[in-house]
C-alpha cells in the first residue's frame, strides 16, 4: 500500500482541485510518481497575468480543448502546474498564487521553499 503523501508543510496532501479536475493522476491531488516527469506538483490559483504568460511560453491553459476533455482554466481555477513552469513563472513575476496545503512535498526539490510561501494564497483572505 502506498504511503499517504505529504504536503510542503509537512501535512496531508489535501486535494486541489475536482473542479476542474486537475492532477496528473487526475484525481484532484497534485500528488506524483515516477512516471509524471511535468511533476505536476504544484497547486495554483490561475490569474489571468499567469494564463497569459504560460500561453506566451506554447502552453495554452485557457483555451478549450474538447477532443481531450479539457474545457480550459479561468482566473481562480485551481491547477495542479509543474513545479519547473511555476518557479519560472516566479522568476518572470507572473507567478499565481500557491495552495500550500495542496502542494506536493516534492516541489522542494525543485522551487525554493521561500517562493512558495511568497506566493501563498491565505485562506483567511
Amino acid at each position: 500500500m502506498k504511503a499517504p503523501s505529504v504536503n510542503v508543510l509537512g501535512g496531508p496532501l489535501e486535494s486541489c482541485s475536482t473542479q476542474p479536475l486537475t492532477g496528473f493522476y487526475r484525481n484532484g491531488c497534485c500528488d506524483t510518481g515516477s512516471e509524471d516527469m511535468g511533476r505536476h506538483t504544484v497547486c495554483a490559483i490561475m490569474t489571468a497575468e499567469f494564463l497569459a504568460f504560460s500561453k506566451y511560453l506554447g502552453n495554452d491553459l485557457s483555451t478549450p480543448r474538447p477532443e481531450y476533455g479539457f474545457a480550459g482554466l479561468k482566473p481562480g481555477d485551481r491547477w495542479c502546474l509543474c513545479a519547473l513552469r511555476f518557479l519560472q513563472a516566479w522568476e518572470e513575476d507572473a507567478a499565481p498564487r500557491v495552495c500550500l496545503e495542496a502542494t506536493h512535498l516534492s516541489t522542494l526539490e525543485v522551487v525554493p521553499e521561500a517562493a512558495l510561501r511568497a506566493s501563498a494564497f491565505s485562506r483567511e483572505g
